[in-house]
């Protein structure tokens, strides 16, 4: 793993810098959000988001894609989810308690295409789908919400539509894509790839 991170030039690396210092952020925000510094959760959290952004366009808009910066960053991504949703349900236990349902549904959604994944592949799933991005923009942007400004519906269930619309794509892709692959863009680009005639 340190041979591939540390090939090339030391610019090609800045995704996958920025990738793993999110990955390492999730302690402490996992310290923070039940140690009882909310202010620290919630800024720590916003940086970790804007983070995920920062690397995927550098990567894209300087070509800097790898299958290992993939790995690297949906590694990043699922852990910061975890932590972030853990701490939610620590600092606001009433919200999760009143909306358990429509959380266990896209919690389970996501649990089920990851296992689907590592079952087809034998690893986790780097589609980087359109769809995903939005969701987990959406998803993001519901966190910042709850924790800056409070529970707003239409941003919670914005969020939990796109986090189940795009769990169910990648499952989809899962049954087309024989072998693994990272940034693959979504379902229609994988079906009109398939029907363009090998050369």
């Amino acid at each position: 793993m340190s041979q591939v991170f540390l090939a090339g030039p030391w610019w090609r690396r800045v995704p996958n810098v920025i990738s793993l210092s999110r990955l390492a952020c999730t302690p402490v925000l996992l310290l923070a959000a039940f140690a009882g510094h909310p202010a620290l959760f919630r800024w720590l959290l916003l940086i970790c988001l804007i983070s995920d952004i920062a690397d995927g366009w550098i990567a894209r808009r300087f070509n800097l894609r790898s299958e290992f910066g993939a790995k690297l960053d949906s590694r990043a991504d699922m852990a910061v989810q975890v932590v972030g949703f853990a701490g939610m349900w620590n600092l606001h236990r009433a919200f999760v308690s009143d909306y358990r349902l429509p959380l266990l549904f896209m919690v389970a959604i996501y649990l089920a295409e990851s296992s689907l994944a590592l079952w087809r592949y034998r690893r986790i799933s780097s589609f980087h789908t359109l769809l995903s991005r939005l969701a987990a923009y959406a998803q993001g942007i519901f966190l910042i919400w709850l924790l800056f400004w409070g529970f707003l519906p239409v941003v919670f269930y914005l969020a939990v539509g796109l986090t189940v619309l795009a769990s169910f794509e990648e499952m989809l892709i899962l049954c087309v894509l024989p072998a693994w692959e990272a940034d693959v863009g979504g379902l229609y680009w994988i079906l009109k790839r398939k029907r363009v005639p090998a050369r």
